[in-house]
């Protein structure tokens, strides 16, 4: 019984449990934060793509 009170009013986990939580807040705020960072870059390869073929195929002078 005496473990069960111990057990009860310890909070010696709580701040680990409470550091951990915010470290998966920011892992997902980075993933997402990645996430559209790359379909913006894709979005500018293609179009540097196109252009550059645009280029490259006209006839020169």
């Amino acid at each position: 019984m005496n473990l069960l009170r111990q057990l009860a009013h310890d909070r010696s986990g709580a701040t680990a449990i409470e550091y951990g939580l915010i470290v998966a807040l920011l892992a997902i705020a980075i993933v997402g934060s990645l996430s559209a960072v790359a379909d913006g870059n894709n979005g500018l390869w293609a179009t540097v793509t196109a252009k550059s073929e645009a280029a490259f195929a006209q006839p020169t002078p």
